[in-house]
Formats: C-alpha cells, structure tokens, sequence
C-alpha cells in the first residue's frame, strides 16, 4: 500500500487567537536551520535504528518492525504547521532531498504546502513550484477584516486576494481554500458573503472549519471575561446547511463530512487518513499511523530538536491498535465520507458483520435521520454530517 508523508513545519508569523497546534514564532535566526537540520535528520533515519533508546516507554524494536520496509513508497507529501510557506526554497529543497532519498516517490506525487496570505512573493513561489509542489492549501479562513482582526490571523482580506493571484500566476492550478464557520459574533449574512467571494475566486478545492475554543488559547481568554461573544452552535449549524445548498449550485461536490472538490482535485493525501492508509509523519508533534500503530512526536520544538542533535528519538508515545479498535477506526473514518462504507468490503477486511454488531444503535440512528442505507453502503444523511459525532461514538 502506498504511503503518504507528513512534514511540520511549526513556525508562524504571529499565533492566531484559536491555535492550538504545535507552532512558534518565526525567528530570523538560526532556529529555523536547526530545526530543518533536525527534521532531515528524523527523515534520514527513518525507520528508527536504535534499539537500545527506549523514550517514554517506546520500545524502537517493536517500531522498526512495524515499518520493515526501508524504502517505502509514497505519493502525496503534505507540508502542514505553522506556515511551511515561510521557508525558503533552500530549506524546502533540503527536505524534499531527504524525503526522496528515504521514499520511492512517485512521479505524479501530490505535493501539498499549507500557505498563509502575506507569507510569499512571486519568486518564492516560482522556486516551490520548480522543487515539485502543486498544490497550495491556503489559508484564508475568512474574507472579513473584522473577523481576521479577532482571530489574529495577521494579513486581511486585501492580502488573501493578492496571494490568490499570485498562486495563479506562478502556475498553481490546484487550490484549496481554508474557511472557518462559527466565529463570535459572525451573521448568516457575513458567512454568505464570505462563501461567495471564495467561491467567485474559483479554487478547486475548499476545506471548511467550524471553530473550536481551545482551552489556555487567547480566544478562549476573550469569551470567559466577555470581550468576545460566546460562538452560536445553531446558528453554526445553519451556516454549514446553507454551505450544502450552496455547493449544490456549483461545480463543486461534496465527498467528505467538512471537504469539497472539482472534478479530480480530492485531497489525495486527506484521503489517505479517511481510508487508514499509512502516513509517516516527520517533526516536532508529527502522527504517524504504520497500518498497526500510531506514533508520535515530541510536541515542543526546542526538545524536539534537542533529541535529534544528541543521537535520540523524538518519538514520545505509541498506541498499538487492537483488532477492535483499529475496525472501529475504519467504520467511523469511512464514514466521514460522502460515500460511507462497503458493508461488504468492510466484513473482508474486519470479519465483522458491521450491520449485524451494531442492529439495534443503527436501527436507532437511521429513525433519527443520521444514517441510511444504499446498497451494501452505509453513509451518513446531510443531518448526520451535522451531528457525526453521535454516530460515530457507536465504533469508540
């Protein structure tokens, strides 16, 4: 099966009110070089060699079994953070070098770095477009000035549209936008005029976001003394129906629960987690998933890059996946997509009759709406997609 690969790149121009991801402020120093040294590294002694290191009760001879084989193949790289996008094209290539000298990539490899407005010029771009990535997922989250202040996110909306542009210009033809529903104090109205400048921009790809708070994040802060107020659940829920009957007048299509796409412009690397296929995740907080395991890695980035540089493993935890649980992953992941499961496939890989296990909590989710039947298909309804939750907490 091939696998697919997952760099993070943690730095940020400023950090967003919301974030609670892995990430730290940009510096014009030599941390970033350290931190590429570091990751390339990781890269280069993929799968892990030293049995003798165990860190935080993680046996390495159990984790190199698992990846036996030492040149995998792959085809889809994602660089995710932070803003990958503020690399340079030196840095980028230094990694990419790593990677392919780690994986067989394949020739049509879907390369993917999340880009940030504001974080690139014409030439940057030319030189990644050069260095193999085609495929921008930018995050413009939402084309509203005020609601961009309130997230701290650091450009506006002038920003958004001009690097939009200049991805076209430097010859991105597959572009995903980021959108983030249910912000304090946002109307239906705002979110249809957001929806419909993202969508006279033409990208062939949008991926939608309803906002979490995030405990010990600034925005969190906001809303528990009241400067903010608190998100609308209901009202977030309206916002995504009117998205499905928005999208219903487009080119676009729906194939997962928050993902939209033209024709052939699915995340290939997105899917991979959906269908449990492996990804191999690389720097500080990476996941991987090797078919049996998830690992993953130290989340703060000085130990991170601290343990690569003293000869140790950066992995910090390991959770080995029964046969039950690892079923249980796929019905619930599977399901994120528009076109559910195979009951039928689903009993070859499991040997579980899914239907038959769970008779009585089906029966009850498809009298609520959440779920139907199509074939030897089970799927979500458009109202399951709003509450998936409660389906899913069946296969946990």
């Amino acid at each position: 099966m091939t696998a697919g690969v997952y760099v993070h790149i943690p730095f940020c121009k400023s950090r967003c009110s919301y974030c609670d991801f892995a990430t730290d402020v940009y510096r014009e120093s030599g941390a970033v070089e350290r931190y590429v040294d570091a990751l390339c590294r990781e890269i280069r002694q993929f799968p892990p060699q030293n049995d003798a290191n165990l860190i935080r009760g993680v046996d390495l001879r159990i984790l190199r079994s698992s990846a036996a084989d030492p040149s995998p193949s792959a085809d889809t790289i994602y660089f995710g953070g932070g803003t990958p996008s503020l690399l340079n094209a030196s840095q980028l290539e230094r990694i990419l070098n790593a990677v392919n000298a780690k994986f067989d990539v394949a020739d049509d490899a879907e390369i993917t770095m999340e880009m940030n407005p504001a974080t690139v010029t014409p030439e940057t771009l030319a030189r990644y477009r050069d260095l193999g990535v085609n495929r921008a997922s930018f995050g413009v989250q939402t084309f509203n000035d005020r609601d961009l202040k309130l997230l701290a996110r650091g450009h506006d909306a002038n920003d958004a549209r001009h690097t939009f542009r200049m991805l076209r210009d430097a010859g991105f033809s597959n572009v995903s936008f980021d959108l983030i529903i249910g912000l304090p104090g946002q109307t239906l109205d705002d979110w249809q005029r957001n929806l419909d400048e993202a969508l006279s921009l033409d990208p062939e790809h949008l991926s939608l976001y309803i906002l979490e708070v995030h405990e010990a994040t600034p925005l969190a802060e906001q809303i528990r003394s009241g400067r903010r107020p608190v998100p609308d659940e209901e009202l977030a829920a309206e916002m995504y129906e009117h998205l499905l009957e928005r999208i219903e007048t487009t080119s676009f299509e729906q194939y997962e629960i928050s993902n939209f796409a033209k024709s052939g412009f699915a995340s290939r690397h997105n899917m991979k987690y959906w269908r449990l296929d492996p990804v191999f995740g690389f720097g500080v907080s990476a996941h991987s998933f090797d078919g049996r395991s998830r690992y993953w890695n130290i989340r703060d980035t000085a130990e991170y890059v601290s343990a690569l540089e003293s000869d140790k493993t950066p992995i910090a935890g390991r959770d080995i996946l029964l046969d039950e649980k690892l079923a249980g992953e796929c019905a619930f992941l599977g399901l994120r997509l528009t076109e559910g499961i195979s009951l039928t496939a689903y009993e070859k890989e499991t040997s579980i009759d899914l239907a038959k296990k769970y008779a009585g909590e089906l029966e009850r989710l498809a009298d609520a709406g959440l779920i139907e039947f199509a074939g030897s298909r089970l799927r979500l309804t458009p109202r399951g997609m709003l509450f998936s939750n409660e389906v899913f907490s069946i296969f946990a």
